[in-house]
């Protein structure tokens, strides 16, 4: 029964589904006879509403000699020109065919499934601030405003790639494509005698500048599946980007680099990317960077991205290769409401050895060469909203198993500071002198024979828990990141003793990335593999230290400003040699021409000496914990001139400087302390001269500064 129903179901409703689809594709054929018949004339009302679009919107003068169709859905452009108002020509092609596929077509996409060019010059010119090129970043005041609305991140990503995939054609044959760069004294120039795309595979020849080298960008295209395997190289050489050295200082070169997309398609809320990217012998030098060339032997990514309505993501499982040696990123950028930064990376446990000669060549020289034993894991975190810098998140851990073990050194012995060893600091990238950190050096003092008032002075301003950290106190960073953040500039470092001592020690003097992550490896190398005692760590520290203009060392600067031995230096000239520590070079500047200290000192006495008293080092001094009584040695006196100059050495944090009081400050009082000080220079400075020059019966500062100006004026 109900089969029989169905039968005639079917029977009622084939007739008007087969008219229905007849009708179809009789409108469809009609349409496109019109269309077909007709398309001379929309090809030219379409070329004349281009030309029209590049002058009103971009002021650029287009012409085009001769065009026509050459096939069903081909169009053959000749002599073409792009030449923006008053300004060089842009852009000559001499022949140009494009074949577009009809199925797209009839559902409103342009895919191209054909493109010859054949002697075509792009030439792309700087003069002075102004671009041949301006044009392409000038901004549109519609779109300006139809985008006030929140762009969705997922659909304009999912939008760009597939504009950008279907513009690549099933088959290509370009030949002699030239792209020009001129810019003042740089120029370079990229020939493409051959490119082509033949069912999906690719080939190329390029010449850069001339024949200065030759490229291939070699591989697969699949684009209708989202798929790409491209490889560039050169013949017989690396294939290096001249312009970069010249404009940024950037040298950048490798032998081969492969990108690989598998797949790319809208799940969701989410646009996704799979794909992997790879390089050979890849060779970078930037000064910011690293000192040396730095070189990755071999690296690769295995990623996944992630691209949602408000953000940008590397999924954390995206594995990157080094050597033999892997570890798992997570990166994180949330676009709005609040931009949100999140990075995380772990690396499982693994084979030490690995892992140290995975590093690139040229990055840790220090470290090249260095021969271990165990296993090495690490895990970091960081989580940083920009509406909440001062709730960064920063934990990072380098942990290494109970067989873990340095058994050869590499270019550099850690452990030399253990024994008597030579000294050189550095001036602008040149040796000053050589110290001997040992008895044979007159100025050398051992601890025992340092006043405890120095040590425990220089330990609260630099790093209270020196003997009980491992190398790094994590506080003190992360509120280091917060503070830089919040000044858009580096105002405070993170660095303990450990840290200043191994930068002093084993590196040079450039501010740089890679002596950056440098000095924190060897740092936890020392700290954890016990290759020195604390004790031995703080006196090399207290004897290489600079105090001051070619001043190195306790025993030098002890001598140098007050005539005495470092074992005894009195409290308040021990928070005086703590205060320069920071800014060594300026230390002159602290002191009036009678010997004493300026009054905007008295402010730090009372906080550094508070505590210490705290801590039990010294007892509660309620005259500024020996400020009055400090007095320069009579000799340097002469040197002090006259000045009204005030330096703002409360105010600047230096990356060893005396803010990191947020160390020894667990609480939320740390930053309130930072801003009492910085006060205290600017009006307890000037209460306590007052009060001074009251007891006294002297004048007041304001006289003082009066008549050195009249004396000036006198003397000229």
């Amino acid at each position: 029964m109900i089969k029989s129903l169905q039968s005639v179901s079917l029977k009622k409703y084939k007739k008007p589904l087969l008219i229905v689809l007849i009708s179809i594709i009789s409108l469809f054929f009609i349409g496109g006879t019109i269309a077909y018949f007709k398309r001379e004339a929309l090809l030219k009302k379409a070329i004349a509403k281009a030309i029209s679009l590049a002058k009103s919107k971009y002021n650029l003068n287009v012409k085009i000699a001769n065009y026509g169709f050459s096939g069903l859905s081909t169009v053959h452009f000749q002599d073409i020109s792009i030449i923006p108002e008053q300004s060089d020509s842009l852009a000559k092609i001499d022949d140009l065919t494009v074949g577009v596929k009809l199925f797209p077509l009839i559902f409103g996409k342009v895919k191209i499934s054909e493109l010859s060019v054949n002697k075509a010059l792009i030439s792309f010119v700087k003069k002075d601030s102004l671009s041949n090129y301006d044009f392409l970043f000038k901004k549109n005041t519609k779109d300006t405003v139809s985008n006030s609305q929140k762009t969705d991140l997922s659909e304009l990503a999912n939008k760009l790639l597939n504009q950008a995939l279907d513009k690549i054609p099933d088959d290509m044959k370009v030949s002699n494509f030239m792209i020009t760069f001129d810019e003042d004294t740089t120029h370079f120039s990229l020939l493409t005698e051959t490119a082509t795309i033949d069912h999906g595979e690719v080939k190329s020849t390029i010449k850069l500048n001339k024949n200065q080298a030759v490229w291939h960008l070699n591989g697969t295209a699949d684009p209708s599946n989202q798929q790409l395997d491209l490889k560039l190289f050169a013949d017989n050489q690396k294939v290096e980007f001249p312009y970069l050295d010249k404009k940024y200082s950037l040298k950048l070169s490798f032998d081969t680099v492969r990108s690989v997309m598998t797949r790319a398609e809208k799940l969701g809320d989410k646009f996704e990317i799979e794909g992997s990217w790879s390089v050979k012998n890849l060779l970078i030098n930037q000064p910011r960077i690293a000192v040396n060339d730095i070189i990755v032997k071999d690296g690769a990514i295995d990623a996944k991205i992630l691209i949602g309505s408000n953000y940008v993501a590397l999924d954390s499982s995206s594995v990157v290769y080094l050597g033999k040696s892997e570890m798992s990123p997570f990166l994180k950028y949330i676009v709005s409401p609040n931009k949100i930064y999140e990075l995380k990376i772990k690396a499982f446990e693994q084979n030490a050895q690995n892992i140290f000669d995975a590093f690139p060549t040229g990055l840790f020289e220090s470290l090249e060469g260095i021969k271990v034993k165990g296993k090495l894991k690490y895990d970091l975190n960081f989580y940083l909203d920009s509406s909440k810098p001062d709730k960064v998140v920063f934990n990072s851990s380098l942990t290494g198993d109970h067989d873990f073990k340095i058994l050869k050194f590499g270019k550099t012995d850690f452990q030399k500071i253990n024994g008597v060893f030579t000294y050189t600091p550095y001036e602008k990238g040149k040796p000053v002198r050589n110290i001997i950190i040992g008895p044979s050096n007159p100025n050398y003092t051992p601890l025992n024979q340092i006043s405890p008032n120095i040590q425990h002075a220089l330990l609260t301003s630099e790093d209270p828990s020196f003997y009980s950290h491992h190398g790094f106190v994590e506080e003190s960073l992360r509120q280091s990141i917060a503070t830089n953040f919040k000044a858009k500039s580096f105002k405070r470092g993170g660095s303990t003793i450990s840290m200043q001592l191994v930068k002093n020690v084993f590196l040079s003097r450039q501010k740089n990335l890679a002596r950056k992550i440098e000095e924190i490896l060897i740092v936890w190398l020392i700290e954890n593999q016990h290759l020195s005692n604390k004790a031995r760590m703080y006196e090399v520290y207290l004897n290489i230290i600079e105090w001051g203009r070619n001043v190195y060392g306790i025993g030098e600067a002890s001598s140098y400003y007050f005539g005495k031995r470092p074992a005894d230096l009195s409290v308040g000239e021990s928070i005086y040699l703590a205060h320069i520590v920071p800014k060594p070079k300026s230390s002159l500047y602290s002191w009036q021409p009678d010997g004493s200290l300026k009054p905007y000192l008295t402010g730090y006495y009372n906080l550094i000496g508070g505590l210490m008293a705290r801590r039990g080092y010294i007892n509660n001094d309620s005259t500024n914990y020996g400020f009055y009584g400090v007095k320069l040695k009579e000799s340097l006196r002469a040197q002090i001139a006259p000045s009204d100059f005030v330096p703002d050495s409360l105010a600047d944090d230096d990356e060893n400087g005396f803010f990191n009081l947020n160390i020894f400050n667990k609480s939320n009082k740390a930053d309130s302390i930072t801003k009492k000080e910085t006060f205290l220079k600017k009006i307890l400075g000037s209460t306590e001269e007052s009060k001074k020059d009251t007891v006294s019966g002297s004048k007041t500062p304001k006289q003082l500064r009066q008549e050195r100006r009249e004396q000036r004026k006198k003397g000229n």
